[in-house]
């Protein structure tokens, strides 16, 4: 099953794990970094919404110069005990991070935010993942392999970082970054994508 677009395709993303999963669509698109600030104040203890505005600057960062592309950006967070976890800045913050998460069920949230014709929209999608109880040497010696220190909430579950999970509740897809049927299902209602054979677009 793949899809067709109208127009080029850009994802506003240096991830190598969103570029692999937009791939599973079928479309050729190219990769454009956003190179946005990600500070952004926390509003009301409003999760979702915080990371669909990050993902929404993103996007429009890249689409000011891309008006007649699609262009897609995302933003994943990692949220426990009212505690928004981004992605470390040192390995001692990466243990303590996983300290915290052990044994705990914690929320993966990702904003996408999709540009077309002058229209931004956005929306966020939720995981839950439930971490094995962790021990030192196995959080240190996950953190001295490097993986953890460019991604929310200092593990990556689609590397080593899958040894910590004990199960999740939700897309899997989100976790690494992109929630590849939510967005499929959002650009289809919007007529960004079609069916390359059969029915174009969504009917509902």
């Amino acid at each position: 099953m793949k899809f067709k677009v109208a127009n080029p395709v850009i994802l506003a993303s240096a991830s190598p794990r969103r570029k692999e999963i937009l791939s599973l669509l079928g479309f050729p698109f190219t990769v454009v970094p956003s190179n946005v600030s990600e500070e952004l104040e926390l509003e009301n203890n409003d999760y979702q919404g915080y990371a669909r505005k990050l993902a929404a600057r993103k996007t429009q960062a890249v689409a000011n110069d891309e008006l007649d592309s699609i262009v897609i950006g995302a933003d994943t967070i990692v949220v426990h005990k009212g505690k928004l976890y981004s992605k470390p800045e040192s390995k001692e913050q990466a243990k303590s991070f996983l300290r915290e998460l052990s044994g705990e069920t914690h929320t993966v949230i990702t904003g996408v935010g999709v540009f077309k014709d002058g229209m931004l929209s956005t929306f966020a999608a939720e995981t839950k993942v439930t971490f094995r109880e962790l021990d030192s040497t196995l959080i240190n010696a996950y953190v001295e392999s490097g993986d953890p220190m460019d991604k929310a909430g200092g593990y990556g579950i689609q590397t080593a970082g899958a040894l910590l999970v004990e199960k999740i509740d939700g897309d899997y897809y989100n976790v690494m970054g992109l929630p590849i049927a939510k967005l499929t299902e959002h650009m289809r209602m919007l007529s960004f994508i079609g069916l390359k054979d059969g029915v174009s677009f969504i009917d509902y």
